[in-house]
């Protein structure tokens, strides 16, 4: 199951009585926090939630499957989280 954007706002509005455009407000600074501090090569480590951090990707071949032409995808940086003890003992 995934969860979107629209869905969290939903539930902290609902949760918090706020409005939708605080929800929105506070869902983007937050996101705009992790990927900015990320991003400058440090982890963004919430305690008792988890880590955000980047990891690169190597650059590798890729092919499309309909006309079997090859490329390189190029190298990226790809967001990862790591979920604390805490949030895994919660989940299971």
């Amino acid at each position: 199951m995934s969860i979107g954007k629209k869905s969290i706002v939903k539930n902290i509005v609902k949760e918090s009585k706020s409005t939708t455009s605080q929800a929105i407000n506070l869902i983007d600074s937050f996101l705009s926090l992790v990927i900015t501090k990320s991003q400058a090569k440090k982890n963004v480590k919430l305690s008792g939630f988890g880590t955000f951090s980047f990891k690169k990707t190597p650059k590798r071949v890729g092919r499309n499957p309909k006309t079997l032409d090859s490329y390189i995808i190029p190298e990226l940086n790809k967001l990862n989280f790591k979920p604390s003890q805490k949030l895994k003992e919660k989940l299971n």
